[in-house]
Protein backbone atom coordinates (compact mmCIF):
# COMPACT_ATOMS: atom_id res chain seq x y z
CA UNK A 1 0.00 0.00 0.00
CA UNK A 2 2.85 2.47 0.90
CA UNK A 3 4.17 1.90 -3.04
CA UNK A 4 0.68 3.16 -4.05
CA UNK A 5 0.39 6.05 -1.74
CA UNK A 6 3.76 7.41 -2.70
CA UNK A 7 2.80 6.81 -6.73
CA UNK A 8 -0.74 8.88 -5.87
CA UNK A 9 1.63 11.72 -4.00
CA UNK A 10 4.06 11.93 -7.22
CA UNK A 11 1.44 12.10 -9.38
CA UNK A 12 -0.30 15.15 -6.97
CA UNK A 13 3.58 17.10 -7.35
CA UNK A 14 3.36 16.98 -10.87
CA UNK A 15 -0.32 17.77 -11.22
CA UNK A 16 0.56 20.77 -9.29
CA UNK A 17 3.78 21.78 -11.25
CA UNK A 18 1.58 21.06 -13.98
CA UNK A 19 -0.49 23.88 -12.36
CA UNK A 20 1.97 25.95 -12.01
CA UNK A 21 3.03 26.21 -15.59
CA UNK A 22 -0.20 26.50 -17.07
CA UNK A 23 -1.29 29.77 -14.78
CA UNK A 24 2.41 31.43 -15.78
CA UNK A 25 2.04 31.31 -19.00
CA UNK A 26 1.05 34.62 -20.75
CA UNK A 27 -2.72 33.13 -21.84
CA UNK A 28 -3.01 30.96 -19.20
CA UNK A 29 -6.20 28.95 -20.70
CA UNK A 30 -9.09 28.97 -18.01
CA UNK A 31 -10.72 25.10 -19.39
CA UNK A 32 -7.03 24.04 -18.87
CA UNK A 33 -6.31 25.28 -15.34
CA UNK A 34 -9.97 24.56 -13.80
CA UNK A 35 -9.40 20.37 -15.18
CA UNK A 36 -5.99 20.32 -13.48
CA UNK A 37 -7.60 21.42 -10.38
CA UNK A 38 -10.22 19.59 -10.45
CA UNK A 39 -8.11 16.62 -11.05
CA UNK A 40 -5.70 17.53 -8.49
CA UNK A 41 -8.80 17.86 -6.14
CA UNK A 42 -9.56 14.68 -6.94
CA UNK A 43 -6.43 13.38 -5.92
CA UNK A 44 -6.12 14.79 -2.69
CA UNK A 45 -9.18 13.70 -1.58
CA UNK A 46 -8.04 10.24 -2.59
CA UNK A 47 -4.72 10.34 -0.67
CA UNK A 48 -6.71 11.90 2.27
CA UNK A 49 -9.30 8.32 2.34
CA UNK A 50 -5.87 6.55 1.90
CA UNK A 51 -4.21 8.31 4.96
CA UNK A 52 -7.46 8.54 7.48
CA UNK A 53 -7.32 6.53 10.34
CA UNK A 54 -9.68 3.73 10.13
CA UNK A 55 -12.94 4.47 11.43
CA UNK A 56 -14.68 2.92 14.80
CA UNK A 57 -16.82 0.43 12.63
CA UNK A 58 -14.19 -0.78 10.56
CA UNK A 59 -11.58 -1.07 13.48
CA UNK A 60 -14.71 -3.35 15.09
CA UNK A 61 -14.43 -5.83 12.08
Amino acid sequence: MTERMFRLLERHQKLDLLLARARARRFADPAEIAGLRKRKTRLRNRLARLFAPPTACAASL
